[in-house]
């Protein structure tokens, strides 16, 4: 299954920020839209990803005086990226491997959408259930020996 296969059933809203917005106002749009991540766009450009845990790193770094800060001092500024083409298990490697929860997906320099660990593991599931139900029926029908 390809990264691709996930974006057709997600919204086609990516949800965003300027890196020159306060941290406050990344807090209550990811509250707000009940997402765990913001894109960080410059003039239409991704320059950064912003997550509910960046904003908790952001507490300690910066202390809790955080609202006023620009969102660019605590983003992810070269987050690690997917392609629409890789499949759903290079996706679920990286995202543990890095331990991120949400991974920007883009074609050449165009952001497609972000996906996260959840929207993975909801493939990854569906497809397991998938193949198990194809092994039933095929067990089910094995042809007598005689």
């Amino acid at each position: 299954m390809q990264i691709r296969e996930i974006l057709t059933l997600k919204s086609d809203d990516i949800h965003s920020i300027a890196p020159t917005d306060s941290v406050e106002s990344a807090a209550a749009k990811l509250v707000g839209l009940g997402v765990g991540s913001l894109v960080v766009l410059k003039q239409g450009e991704m320059v950064g990803l912003v997550t509910e845990r960046d904003l908790v790193k952001g507490m300690v770094k910066l202390g809790c005086d955080l609202k006023d800060a620009e969102v660019g001092t605590i983003m992810v500024s070269e987050p690690v990226v997917a392609s629409a083409d890789d499949s759903v298990d290079y996706a679920r490697d990286v995202m543990t491997k890095s331990h991120i929860g949400h991974l920007p997906i883009l074609d050449g320099n165009k952001l497609l959408g972000i996906i996260s660990f959840h929207d993975v593991a909801r493939a990854s599931l569906k497809e397991a259930n998938f193949e198990n139900s194809l092994l039933k029926r095929y067990i089910k029908h094995w042809p007598e020996q005689g």
